[in-house]
């Protein structure tokens, strides 16, 4: 599938340019061309939805709305699921830690996303506990210890990723579902990874709630979307207070609306919720199992190059998992992951991710806590990317570094880095950015 700047030329520290390999699709996709030509063929009725009688304003509702029951489809949801906008994953599982009953307590293991792992520790007011439950060395193990952390004392919630962010392994849901219905909670998914991969089937598998992003599902245009279970989220704390959250508002007392306008305060994002809705018709669309193997065949070319290069060590967690998406986390002996990183991207016009991953806990537990390099593909990666960033470690590890590099702000840089810069997006025209998650 065609992806905006798929074929764009970078320029290199050592002089000419390349086009670029983006392989890192899993922190946020590029946008899909059917994505960026639907949000074109909607701007120009772009207006105010739900209230506005003129015929821009109902196009807008429309569009808006009928979204939602595309993510629904697209996730498999069951007819009574409710599909709440949001900003992002982090946003939408924020929305759910404000649902969660007083009282209850919430189950997650140690491998989640900061995403997954912060929002209910932020509800204490209301009782809510949180209890993380460290990953085994196997899926069945994992799954086991769940299992007994569940049974050792009520639990409302189990919260967990579809596909680690750090090394892709998939978790089987149909399983956890069962786990946690058998115990009496119900069960959350993390699916920012798993969503742009897999196909989810929310009714057939017994997930209570799905959150996901569009700047990972292809779709970079500010939304994402909690989908699932009435019940809770019409009780639940509304999550910005304001305008459209509301039935009535007195002075001194208000009636608040049942969800999903209830989490929804505000003006929505229609651009963004009509481009996800956009990008789950898109990939819906391909042929079953076709990105599967697309992925696969890159993620075993990839890894199989990995292997190759003297001191590089590909990171896994879970033995026996099933399956895994095209995410690959990988060390390189002797050189700092940010060095890696700066200098697959300015020699050999490979973009990568470096640091922890929004997953402190988990690199610690895997002895990576200065962080690791990782590598993602997706529906517009190629082989060639995988291939040139293969020979482009070789050559860090045979011959060192091309350039020289200093660390600028907490990040590796080229000194007196000769590459052009757009206007625009000129990084040197303002102060270094701060490291997102610390790295």
């Amino acid at each position: 599938m065609r992806v905006v700047g798929g074929d764009e030329r970078v320029p290199l520290v050592t002089g000419g340019e390349v086009r670029y390999a983006n392989l890192d699709v899993a922190a946020s996709a590029p946008a899909l061309v059917w994505v960026a030509d639907h949000v074109e063929r909607v701007l120009p009725l772009y207006a105010s939805v739900h209230r506005g009688a003129g015929y821009a304003s109902q196009v807008s509702t429309a569009v808006l709305e009928g979204s939602r029951d595309v993510v629904a489809g697209f996730l498999g949801a069951r007819p009574d699921d409710v599909v709440v906008w949001t900003r992002n994953t982090t946003d939408a599982l924020a929305v759910l830690a404000g649902c969660v009953p007083d009282g209850g307590s919430v189950l997650v293991l140690d491998l989640e996303h900061h995403a997954n792992l912060l929002p209910w520790r932020t509800q204490g007011h209301r009782g809510v506990t949180q209890r993380v439950v460290e990953a085994a060395a196997t899926l069945e193990g994992t799954l086991a210890a769940l299992a007994d952390a569940l049974a050792e004392r009520p639990t409302a919630l189990l919260a967990v990723t579809g596909a680690s962010n750090v090394t892709g392994e998939e978790l089987p849901l149909a399983r956890l579902a069962d786990l946690a219905h058998a115990a009496g909670a119900r069960l959350a998914v993390d699916a920012a990874q798993l969503a742009p991969h897999r196909a989810v089937a929310m009714a057939r598998d017994g997930v209570d709630w799905v959150a996901l992003s569009g700047h990972k599902l292809y779709a970079p245009f500010g939304a994402g979307a909690l989908v699932g279970r009435r019940d809770w989220l019409d009780a639940g704390t509304p999550h910005l207070a304001g305008g459209g959250a509301v039935e009535e508002v007195g002075v001194d007392d208000v009636r608040w609306a049942s969800a999903p306008a209830r989490h929804e305060g505000g003006t929505p994002n229609v651009l963004g919720a009509a481009a996800l809705a956009a990008a789950c018709e898109a990939l819906s669309a391909l042929d079953d199992g076709a990105l599967e193997a697309h992925e696969a065949a890159l993620r075993e070319r990839l890894v199989r190059g990995l292997a190759g290069v003297p001191g590089v060590r590909v990171v896994r967690t879970l033995d026996g998992a099933a399956s895994s998406i095209g995410v690959v986390t990988f060390a390189v002996e002797g050189v700092e992951p940010g060095l890696v990183a700066a200098v697959l991207s300015a020699e050999h016009g490979v973009g990568v991710r470096d640091g922890r991953f929004c997953a402190h806990p988990l690199l610690a537990r895997l002895g990576l806590p200065g962080g690791a390099v990782r590598a993602s593909v997706g529906v517009g990666s190629r082989a060639e990317d995988v291939d040139r960033l293969v020979a482009a470690l070789h050559r860090l590890v045979e011959d060192g570094p091309a350039w020289d590099y200093a660390l600028e702000g907490g990040r590796w840089a080229p000194v007196d880095d000769p590459r052009p810069w757009p206007a625009w997006g000129d990084p040197t025209a303002r102060a270094a950015a701060a490291r997102p998650c610390g790295g």
